[in-house]
Formats: structure tokens, C-alpha cells, sequence
């Protein structure tokens, strides 16, 4: 025993920070009594956070993640990837489909906005089946039902099968909003959860700026009309392999606790907490008493209303009503910049009536697309830096200030002309980016996977992600039209008036979770 106190090697927390205490108090050895203590039964939440101490019981700042919480980690990336990869995609994909079809202004409305009501179906649908059915189960399913809507979508021969498929893949995405975020969330340590959960979701800016290259360079290889569909297929091989890979993730053992499973929960942590040398050697799982109530199982009318119950009711306008707002203009932003873009420019060829004519506008707006998308990718790692330091809801209310502050940039740019014209719209479009990423675009959604109690927090989130898509879709409907009818500047000062109220609803409801263990939430 004293030589596992003076050995220079960090050990664990309850074998040699307990022993050193207890010999320093008593001048005795430990004995096989104290051993006994130190497996004691702990929390989940208290597993996944045990750090080591040196021998004088000084604390490391950390514990290196198990190859089993890496892996949870990238097989959830793969999700957000996927989203932003496609969203944005459909803004290239977009004219090349209304020409194929021959579509009109309505029908090119139902287009873009077909897969993000498929998200907010599946955000609340299928999203809220992982507290009935288990995070692992969704996890799979919806990666399985993406790869099947994605092959519909390339092979899609009327525009009725094609609006179908459309939203089914948007039904997979939008499972992915909570189902993505709990299994990251409830299975690493606490101080590093912001990181991580935000890490996985900067691949949606990563995706975004794919989507559009993937257009950019499909184009460019295959200059047809058919080309929107390969670069809808390029993305069904990676989905396959990201449906084998989460087969083999462990579950969540907060989920697996909550609906009484101590057993396969004990036995989950064991893989989880897989490591070199063992550690724990054994787990003994103590409940929390946060048990999931029979009356909020299940996807009744009634399980949701617990959502809107004064406990739950501040959670809910948090986790909702911002990212809603926040919605309005990152998809109507995100899905026509190219056609903004082009137009602002120039350089496009107006009412182009030939396939060599709408390729060339395509590809330019592409590429200035790409050049705004960037600053996409730029926020997120801002966001990640700083949302365990200054913490979630400054961040969110920041964004929403800076958000405007680009759409009123891009928005004066109307009463220019010529290279500062086109400086103020790029200039605009690249601060609102960069601000939607650092705050409201990030922060909504890792604030929907926090807030609520393990039973209520596949439907909270699910809840959350699905009242937002309602902004996406009006907006992805709507934006053709309303560009058409009032123009870009008094749209984009509608969209400034919403962001300053996102910001006013954040200070109002503010709930920090920054570094708050998820059990004490």
C-alpha cells in the first residue's frame, strides 16, 4: 500500500486519493476494508468523469478519452456531416432539378423545403423513440433509413417520388438532432462536453462546404442536367459505412439506468470505460433516482405535454423558440446565397434557356457560395474554444447581436454600386457565418441536448429541433417568393428584427449548463 502512494504515476481517483487521505490521518496502512470503499457504487455521470490524481492528491485537469468514447464521437460526426452536406447541396443541386422537371416558383419551394420538413417530422418523431426505445437503436436506424431515401433520390424519375425522398432523408437527418447529441453528451466527462458535442457538430460547416464543392466539381466533370444526381449518390457509400460502424458503439448507460436496466447498464460501462491497464476493474452502478416516469414514455399527446409543465416549461422556450429564430435565416441564407450571390455579383446570365447557360450561373454561384461557407467552418472553432469558457448563453446572445449586425451589412448593399456593392454583400454574408456559428446556429443546439431530465431528453430535444425546422421550412418555401415579390433588403431587415428578439428570449430564459454534471442538471 505505501508504495502506491509514493509511485509517480497518476492513479485514480477513489484508490489512491482515498488512501493517501486515510493514511495521512491515521498513520496506518490501508487495509482490505479501504480497497473495499473504493469500489464503492458510484453514478454513471460519476464514471465517466473520474479523473486521476498524483500521488500527493493533486487532481489532473483531465483524463484521456477511451477508444470506445472516440469512437461514439466520430460515428456521431458523421451525422452532422451529412446534414450540412446535403442542405447546402440542394442550393447547387437546386437549378439543375427545376430544369429537369420544369418547375415553377411553388413547386421549386417544394424542393428545398421537402427534406427539412422531413427534419422536423423526424426530430420529434423519430428523435423522441430514443427514450423509448434506446439512443443505440435510433442511432442505427436512422443512418439505415438515410442510405435507403438517399438511393431514392438519385433514381428518382417524377418530381412526386423525388419530393417523397427528399423528405425521408430529411426524416434521418432530423432523427440525428437529439439522438447525435445524447450520445455524445451522455457518454464523456462533463468538463469536455461542450468541446465535444460542438466538435461533432462544426461537420455540418464542414458538410456545408463539401456539399457545395461536390456540386462545384460534379458540374464541372459532368456539365449535365442529370448531375444533380450523382452528387446525391456520392454521399450513399460513406452512409453505409457509418451505418456498420455504429453497430458497434456501446449504448447509453444513463439511458439504460433511467429505464431500470442496472445489469446491461454495468455491462455498457465496462465498454465504455474499456482500458490499458483495466480501470474500473469492477462497476457497481448507483441510481441517481432519476428513474423515467410510465407517463413519459411513449409519443402520445399527453407524454409531450409534460414538455410545457412548470418544470419543464423555461427548458422548453429556451431550447426552442432561439434556435426557431435562428432557423429563419441560416436555411434561407444557406440554401439561396448562391443565387443571392450571383445576382449581387453580376456575373450571372439572366434567364439563362439553355443547360450550358444554367451551368455556368451554377457554378459561379457555387463558387462564391464555397468562399462565404468558409467563415461556416471559422465560427465553430470559435464556438468550441470559448463555450466552456465564457459559457452558452453569452455565446448565443453575442451570435444573435453579431447576426444582425451582418444581415444590416449585406442589407445596405442595395444603395451601392459596382466592387463595393459587392464587397458589403460578401462582407455581410461572411460576418453572419462567422456569428451564426459561434453562437445561436451552435449554441441551440447544444443547449435542446442539456436542459432536460434523462426522460424527456430525446422528446425535449427532438421538440426543440423540429419548432426550429418549422422556421427552416417557412423559410426555404417562402424566400424564392418573397425575393421575388419584396426584395432582398426588406427581407433581410425582417430576418435582423427576428435575431434581436432571439437575443432578448435567451437573457429572459437563460439556463447555463457550462461544466454541469448532466445528472444535476
Amino acid at each position: 500500500p505505501y508504495c502506491q502512494i509514493i509511485d509517480t504515476t497518476p492513479h485514480t481517483q477513489p484508490i489512491v486519493a482515498d488512501l493517501f487521505k486515510q493514511t495521512q490521518e491515521s498513520g496506518n496502512p490501508p487495509g482490505k476494508d479501504d480497497a473495499e470503499d473504493a469500489n464503492s457504487p458510484k453514478t454513471v455521470q460519476e464514471y465517466i468523469d473520474e479523473t486521476p490524481f498524483w500521488a500527493d492528491g493533486t487532481k489532473l485537469p483531465c483524463i484521456s478519452m477511451t477508444r470506445m468514447q472516440w469512437r461514439i464521437w466520430w460515428t456521431a460526426t458523421a451525422g452532422k456531416f451529412f446534414e450540412g452536406m446535403i442542405i447546402f447541396m440542394t442550393g447547387v443541386a437546386l437549378p439543375l432539378i427545376v430544369m429537369e422537371f420544369d418547375l415553377d416558383a411553388a413547386s421549386k419551394g417544394l424542393v428545398s423545403s421537402s427534406s427539412l420538413f422531413g427534419i422536423l417530422v423526424g426530430a420529434s418523431f423519430l428523435g423522441s423513440l430514443a427514450d423509448q426505445l434506446g439512443r443505440k437503436f435510433m442511432f442505427i436506424s436512422e443512418m439505415a433509413i438515410l442510405v435507403v431515401f438517399l438511393t431514392m433520390v438519385s433514381f428518382a424519375p417524377n418530381i412526386h417520388l423525388l419530393v417523397f425522398a427528399l423528405f425521408g432523408v430529411g426524416m434521418a437527418l432530423g432523427c440525428d438532432y437529439p439522438t447525435g447529441h445524447m450520445v455524445i453528451s451522455e457518454n464523456i466527462p462533463s468538463r469536455a462536453r461542450g468541446k465535444l458535442v460542438l466538435g461533432a457538430f462544426a461537420f455540418q460547416a464542414v458538410g456545408a462546404l463539401a456539399g457545395t464543392a461536390v456540386g462545384y466539381f460534379t458540374l464541372y466533370d459532368n456539365p449535365s442536367i442529370s448531375a444533380w444526381r450523382w452528387m446525391y449518390a456520392s454521399t450513399i457509400i460513406p452512409a453505409t459505412v457509418i451505418l456498420v460502424g455504429r453497430f458497434f458503439i456501446s449504448d447509453s448507460c444513463h439511458w439504460l439506468v433511467a429505464s431500470g436496466k442496472i445489469a446491461k447498464a454495468e455491462k455498457e460501462m465496462s465498454r465504455l470505460l474499456k482500458r490499458d491497464p483495466p480501470y474500473p476493474k469492477t462497476i457497481k452502478i448507483a441510481t441517481t433516482g432519476e428513474k423515467t416516469p410510465r407517463h413519459h414514455k411513449g409519443i402520445s399527446l399527453k407524454a409531450y405535454l409534460y414538455l410545457f409543465d412548470k418544470n419543464n416549461i423555461r427548458r422548453t422556450v429556451l431550447a426552442s423558440v432561439p434556435w426557431f429564430i435562428q432557423d429563419l435565416g441560416t436555411y434561407g441564407i444557406g440554401i439561396f446565397t448562391p443565387t443571392i450571390i450571383a445576382g449581387a455579383i453580376g456575373a450571372e446570365i439572366k434567364d439563362p434557356h439553355n443547360l450550358a447557360a444554367l451551368v455556368h450561373n451554377d457554378m459561379l454561384a457555387a463558387k462564391s457560395a464555397a468562399l462565404i461557407d468558409v467563415l461556416l467552418i471559422v465560427g465553430i472553432v470559435f464556438a468550441i474554444l470559448l463555450t466552456d469558457r465564457i459559457g452558452r448563453i453569452k455565446l448565443q446572445i453575442f451570435g444573435f447581436l453579431g447576426c444582425s449586425c451582418g444581415l444590416f451589412v449585406a442589407g445596405i448593399s442595395a444603395f451601392f454600386d459596382g466592387t463595393l456593392q459587392i464587397a458589403l454583400v460578401f462582407a455581410g454574408f461572411m460576418l453572419f457565418n462567422f456569428m451564426t456559428n459561434i453562437g445561436p446556429n451552435a449554441q441551440t443546439y447544444l443547449l435542446s441536448g442539456e436542459v432536460f431530465p434523462i426522460g424527456l431528453r430525446g422528446k425535449g430535444a427532438g421538440f426543440a429541433a423540429s419548432f426550429a425546422k418549422i422556421g427552416a421550412v417557412v423559410t426555404a418555401f417562402f424566400f424564392p417568393i418573397l425575393l421575388v415579390d419584396i426584395g432582398t433588403t426588406a427581407l433581410l431587415g425582417i430576418l435582423i428584427a427576428a435575431y434581436l428578439t432571439g437575443a432578448a428570449i435567451t437573457w429572459l430564459f437563460r439556463i447555463e449548463t457550462k461544466g454541469i454534471n448532466l445528472e444535476n442538471i
